[in-house]
């Protein structure tokens, strides 16, 4: 059972917001954004009171003979009901990651496995495009280094659109590859692994940083395999001194590539910040994608059996042609739900104790 306290309080500070909201005082950016995020548990609350109100009302319709057997039909429907729109309340009622509706920054790179690797790591790139365009989000990739087969060195894109980091931050890790590469002539399996890294968007408020602890760095920028080479000094290497992270960015304008490296700076130096705050997360970036090893992986893309496993929650789906399509919603929807239990299951604990 639900604390009917905290279910007063939730509706309280919903009925104030809505007062201060139709008096147009105060924040109203930071209003109207809690306001819209909390409209949905008072939809679940709400929804949750009247099933009690209609069973309380149910009940004492029993001592009523001449409305005992209406009662009596309603009361089952209505306690079957119950135990759904409890589990719905909860899950409305769990903490919501800050992070959850911004931008993501993603990051892929190749690890064990060599030319291979980076082959795969182009296959997940062009997974997550088709993942991003089937739901209407913007794909732009900020800086990408190339091999001279078609495989990836490094590319970093930014993804914008409703709740991408919310569907995409459980794909974060080293993704396994067996397949036969297409340069292998004697038909055997090869193993391989490339890395992948979703972080949110820091925004300016995030993170401050000191003009003294960045060097930036302008060089000729040139397209894939030396290709296009551009004649000015217009890409932006910037160093974060005090962490050493480096970035860079290759776009035609000098001035767009120091905007956008920053803007990737701010974001991994925010991640740092969320790591550093959560227990269950190492305060080093790299352990969220591991060395690249084989042996770390979070899934598996076994190319002659057609099929995809996720380590974290033992799922293997045999569909791989969809899911290099893009199709990641099983993926993702399982995962979901899987932190969502863990999450219900810490706050029980806790209340238990």
């Amino acid at each position: 059972m639900i604390a009917e306290d905290r279910l007063a309080q939730i509706l309280q500070r919903f009925e104030y917001l809505e007062a201060v909201l139709s008096q147009g005082t105060g924040d109203i950016a930071a209003i109207s954004r809690e306001y819209a995020e909390m409209r949905p548990v008072v939809e679940q609350v709400r929804a949750y009171r009247a099933l009690l109100a209609d069973l309380d009302e149910a009940r004492a319709l029993l001592a009523d003979p001449d409305m005992r057997e209406l009662a009596e039909e309603e009361l089952p429907r209505l306690k079957a009901a119950l135990p759904e729109a409890e589990a719905a309340l909860q899950l409305s009622l769990l903490p919501k990651d800050a992070a959850d509706a911004r931008p993501a920054i993603l990051e892929i790179r190749p690890g064990t496995g060599g030319e291979e690797a980076a082959l795969f790591a182009g296959d997940l790139l062009r997974m997550y495009q088709r993942y991003a365009e089937a739901h209407g989000w913007r794909f732009e990739i900020i800086e990408e280094q190339t091999t001279e087969l078609g495989g990836i060195k490094e590319v970093v894109a930014r993804i914008a659109g409703d709740n991408v980091f919310a569907r995409l931050k459980f794909e974060s890790g080293v993704h396994r590859v067996q397949r036969v590469p297409a340069t292998e002539s004697g038909g055997r399996i090869h193993t391989s692994a490339a890395t992948v890294a979703v972080l949110p968007e820091a925004e300016d408020v995030d993170i401050e940083i000191s003009p003294n602890d960045i060097r930036i760095d302008t060089m000729r920028a040139s397209g894939a395999g030396g290709q296009h080479v551009n004649t000015t000094d217009s890409a932006v290497r910037i160093t974060h001194l005090p962490t050493g992270i480096i970035v860079t960015s290759s776009e035609k304008s000098q001035h767009r590539n120091r905007e956008i490296a920053m803007q990737v700076l701010r974001t991994r130096l925010f991640d740092l910040e969320r790591q550093k705050a959560d227990s269950e997360r190492s305060a080093d970036r790299r352990a969220q994608v591991g060395t690249g090893d084989r042996s770390e992986r979070i899934r598996t893309y076994n190319f002659p059996q057609g099929r995809m496993t996720d380590h974290r929650i033992n799922l293997t789906l045999y569909k791989l042609d969809q899911v290099m399509q893009g199709e990641l919603d099983d993926i993702i929807d399982a995962l979901t739900t899987d932190a969502q239990a863990r999450l219900l299951a810490e706050m029980e604990g806790g209340a238990e104790r």
